[in-house]
């Protein structure tokens, strides 16, 4: 069972008194990627240190690292190369970035290379759609790629070399950026990105300016304000809010009016139920409303239509008479009951003499 160095553990400390004491249970998720960072995936021994910190069983904790998909539950290569495969990028070539870097790098779905640089993945989606065909490498972005970039990335990743995302800061192995994702700073030169959004993610801000669209009512230039700043309007509103008089309220009278004698309060009368219509309305009515109904696309009537009915009910009638015609006269019930212990002493008879009931 690996052993968590000092370190490790009060880094789980650190993180364990970032939440309240009734809430430390909430501390799992960075306690998750604390120990992938270590073993460079979440083990048996690290479900169960994070189950002790947190006073947790070891199933509860298992839940969690099983259900999302940034916990690895089996060891992981230096560099995870995850490829979209999903509808968009699917399209624009992806399927065929992944299937070149599997055939190159000899692995499959969540499997390693030998020298255990490269751990390689399908992605669903790695929601940069309008940069597709996209990969990352433990997480950042390398967009627009097609097999031979893919190709020259990794290659570049196992001769020990760190290829410049085309999005974010600069590459880091799979543990380091399990530590940054359990809520510790990355110190390393170039760790934190410069720079602004791609081309593509602005592309409809520009569309908007050229045609001189915007919200109603949006001021760009409203400045955004601090918290503290929020506090103190929402204060004074409250303030101002309460100041405000009583609106008046006008007075019931003293003793309501009783109703007349023999008059009927109000809203309490019940109408009385409206005579029946007649068969002929009933029919009359139907009719007005298929009439008024147009046929389904279908060329099917919008409505019941009581004439096909009536004619397929006797046309079913006549069917059974037929049938019964031709099956000639049925015996009664009792006869039919009391002939077959009959037939059947019958038969037994036959066949003990080996002959044949016809």
């Amino acid at each position: 069972m690996t052993t968590f160095t000092e370190q490790t553990r009060e880094r789980a400390r650190e993180i364990v008194a970032r939440y309240p004491a009734d809430r430390s249970r909430s501390a799992l998720l960075p306690l998750l990627h604390l120990v992938q960072s270590e073993e460079g995936y979440v083990s048996p021994a690290g479900v169960e240190f994070c189950a002790e910190v947190l006073g947790l069983n070891k199933a509860q904790v298992g839940a969690v690292a099983t259900f999302y998909t940034m916990y690895k539950r089996r060891p992981t290569g230096d560099y995870l190369v995850s490829v979209c495969t999903n509808t968009m990028c699917n399209v624009l070539g992806g399927q065929e970035v992944y299937d070149t870097l599997a055939e190159h790098l000899g692995v499959g779905h969540d499997e390693t290379t030998a020298d255990g640089k490269v751990t390689l993945e399908h992605a669903e989606c790695l929601a940069a759609c309008d940069y597709g065909p996209v990969m990352t490498v433990n997480y950042d972005f390398f967009d627009g790629v097609d097999p031979q970039t893919a190709l020259g990335v990794v290659e570049e990743l196992r001769s020990g070399g760190r290829p410049m995302p085309t999005r974010g800061a600069r590459l880091c192995t799979l543990k380091e950026m399990a530590v940054q994702l359990a809520g510790f700073a990355d110190e390393r030169e170039g760790a934190v990105a410069d720079g602004g959004p791609g081309e593509p993610s602005l592309r409809g801000l520009r569309l908007a300016e050229q045609h001189g669209i915007s919200v109603p009512g949006y001021d760009p230039n409203t400045p955004i304000r601090s918290k503290a700043e929020a506090d103190a309007a929402a204060a004074r509103a409250k303030a101002a809010e309460q100041a405000k008089p009583a609106p008046a309220v006008k007075p019931e009278p003293a003793v309501k009016p009783e109703p007349a004698a023999g008059a009927e309060a109000p809203g309490t009368r019940i109408p009385a139920d409206p005579t029946p219509p007649a068969p002929r309305d009933a029919q009359e009515a139907e009719a007005a409303g298929v009439a008024a109904n147009a046929p389904a696309g279908d060329r099917k009537p919008a409505g019941d239509e009581a004439g096909a009915q009536e004619r397929s009910l006797k046309e079913a009638e006549a069917s059974a008479g037929a049938r019964s015609a031709l099956a000639g006269p049925s015996r009664p019930r009792e006869e039919r009951a009391e002939r077959a212990p009959q037939s059947r002493a019958e038969n037994r008879a036959v066949a003990s003499e080996g002959g044949t009931q016809k």
